[in-house]
């Protein structure tokens, strides 16, 4: 059940309404309450190269890029700053600058004099992170918050003094060693490691503050933000967000997985600037976020009709909502994926590559890779060839009841409730399609061994799946769901983007038994993109996961060449998570959730980590990827690579 204790996370939970936050000032730029959701990114250059740092600020502000972050790792990068603006200044470009700091206070201190915007990590800004457990009293707590106010008030001053706005970014993997003893590793350490900065400012009335909460874990991130909202609100806050999900990776997983995170948020009025971090150009973040905003700029939404503001479900903590198992759907089952063949005309074996099955003719047997569906609907279709016994097959009811025979894995789907044949209810399962918009639930009856097809014609579907989701538990109503989501866009990035924003959201809040996607797009981009929402989610893991950062100013090798060697060796190891780091800011603290990580940690040196612990320091950067392969060995997580 939802958290009464706390105030709700957003403005309503079943109306798509912006969280009002007050305004703040970054140069020319205003930020929050009714303005526009700001895209920024952050450069890749060193700090200390003014000619590449203006050259690539240039580029990413030509994209589109309205607010420009440098990393300043000490005073000489802080101090340069100066020179990157008046560069730019002189070239016509005056979009905010920020500098990005983490260990060095003297160096956000110089920042503060020079640019219009510093951001701080309360991980690492006045902490150390050793993984060492702490026992303190609440005398001894009590303490380490006044050191911390006595090293973090002078920065607060000087931004105060110089009209300098601050963000106080949190992120999960750089949780403080005091955090982590007192709140252990979870979104409530990530919401106070960041409210303890955030007093403090408040105490100097100083307001002029962005807020994020970043993890490369999608649910953690979604549930830091949400909770972060309610304290703030419970605290009388209401401060901008800047949302991001850190070490998203490149290419299509990148995209999805940020969409997800961010999305999520998005999708319920949360959020005044975003960060889209893929391990590729800064420029090329750009059109990707701004192409995940185009989603929620139209208004048009149709209003749910209820009156009743609670959730059946903790938003704070995952938990998958309960139903009953009907064959392989529901319970504890992953979520299945759906293909869909029912407009095709005529059905061939090879149409089933596209979904994950390859029939191999001269050993007359079928091949089923990690990424197969599990359901097929035919539709009014039907196929004259032999299919692997594990896809189920779905038809129109009419078309499955003039069946000659039927089999053990062919299904019914019906799009009404009234006068449901008989033959139905004595199957196995059926599946039952329902318009979210049209459910009466006052007069709503289902067979026990019905699957829901829930589906929506609505732009806020997120808050309609939401409202069905909830009467389904109030009403004790238990039968699996199979979440539909249409998209009829051509643009191929757009359609990951808006697809993983919507679903992704219900898959984090735990509803959803499965999920069918009905797009333009060819039928592998779909069944791609349906298994990339999932793992995306951790709600059903298929391939290999790489926590990647961004490149940025700090990075000691080319990140985008060398987690394509990676990806390309180990690609095949299906669950094992693999953190990629440019540096030691972002390892190991950024990559919490790998199994494996590879950090630079000096020019050309690489060190190799198991979970949080060195295994390897110093490796040749020549040599480093098959150290990193004998280590996954050693611990028996290799297997070998399937033959071509």
């Amino acid at each position: 059940m939802e958290n009464t204790t706390l105030p709700p996370y957003c403005e309503d939970y079943f109306d798509l309404k912006r969280f009002p936050t007050i305004e703040v000032q970054i140069g020319n730029i205003s930020l929050g309450g009714k303005q526009a959701i700001r895209v920024q990114s952050m450069t890749t250059a060193d700090t200390m190269d003014t000619e590449a740092s203006v050259e690539e600020s240039i580029r990413m502000i030509d994209a589109g890029c309205e607010i420009v972050r440098l990393t300043a790792p000490s005073k000489k990068e802080a101090e340069n700053l100066k020179n990157i603006k008046e560069q730019l200044n002189k070239m016509g470009y005056h979009q905010p600058l920020v500098a990005d700091i983490h260990f060095t206070p003297n160096a956000a201190e110089i920042a503060a004099r020079i640019v219009e915007k510093v951001r701080v990590n309360p991980g690492n800004y006045a902490d150390k992170k050793r993984f060492e457990e702490i026992n303190y009293t609440n005398e001894s707590y009590q303490q380490e918050l006044a050191r911390i106010e006595e090293k973090f008030t002078p920065l607060v001053l000087l931004c105060k003094q110089h009209g300098t706005a601050m963000r106080i970014g949190t992120n999960h993997g750089s949780l403080s060693d005091r955090i982590l003893s007192r709140f252990g590793d979870t979104p409530e350490g990530m919401v106070e490691s960041a409210m303890e900065f955030i007093r403090i400012c408040v105490k100097n009335n100083f307001y002029q503050l962005v807020i994020s909460m970043k993890a490369s874990n999608t649910l953690v991130m979604v549930q830091a933000y949400r909770l972060l909202v309610s304290k703030m609100k419970a605290e009388g806050m209401n401060f901008p967000l800047h949302l991001g999900v850190t070490e998203a990776g490149d290419g299509e997983d990148g995209r999805i997985k940020s969409a997800v995170g961010i999305g999520a948020l998005l999708e319920d009025g949360l959020g005044d600037t975003i960060r889209v971090s893929l391990t590729e150009n800064p420029e090329y973040e750009i059109p990707v976020a701004q192409k995940l905003l185009q989603k929620f700029s139209s208004q048009e939404k149709f209003q749910v009709p209820t009156k009743n503001q609670e959730l059946s479900y903790d938003a704070f903590h995952y938990t998958r909502r309960n139903s009953i198992e009907l064959h392989n759907i529901g319970g504890k089952n992953a979520p299945v994926v759906f293909a869909d063949l029912s407009k095709k005309q005529d059905i061939t074996a090879a149409n089933f590559f596209a979904f994950g099955y390859q029939y191999s003719v001269p050993l007359d047997k079928w091949n089923i890779s990690d990424l197969a569906a599990d359901y097929l609907y035919l539709g009014k279709r039907t196929i004259n060839f032999e299919i692997p016994g594990t896809l189920g097959l779905v038809y129109d009811y009419e078309k499955w009841a003039s069946l000659d025979s039927k089999k053990e894995n062919q299904f019914a789907l019906i799009k009404s409730t009234e006068n449901l044949p008989e033959e139905l209810l004595k199957e196995t399962l059926f599946f039952l399609e329902v318009s979210s918009e049209n459910i009466d639930f006052q007069s709503f009856n289902i067979p026990k061994n019905a699957v829901l097809v829930l589906t929506s014609e609505q732009k806020n579907k997120t808050q309609w799946f939401r409202y069905v989701r909830c009467e389904l538990d109030r009403k004790g109503i238990q039968n699996p769901v199979i979440l539909q989501f249409e998209n009829n866009q051509e643009d191929a990035e757009e359609f990951q983007l808006h697809l993983s924003s919507e679903s992704g959201v219900q898959l984090l809040d735990g509803f959803g038994d499965g999920i069918w996607l009905r797009a333009k797009q060819s039928l592998q981009a779909i069944n791609t993109l349906s298994f990339g929402i999932l793992q995306a989610t951790r709600t059903r893991i298929s391939k290999t996961e790489y926590i990647s950062c961004p490149s940025c100013g700090r990075t000691l090798f080319d990140l985008q060449e060398t987690t394509a060697k990676i990806r390309k060796k180990t690609s095949h190891l299906k669950g094992v998570k693999i953190g990629i780091m440019g540096c030691i800011v972002n390892g190991p603290g950024e990559m919490a959730d790998a199994d494996y990580g590879y950090v630079g940690t000096g020019p050309g040196k690489i060190t190799l980590y198991k979970e949080k612990e060195v295994v390897q320091k110093n490796v040749p950067e020549d040599q480093a990827v098959d150290a990193l392969i004998e280590l996954i060995r050693s611990h028996g997580d290799w297997v070998e690579p399937p033959k071509d």
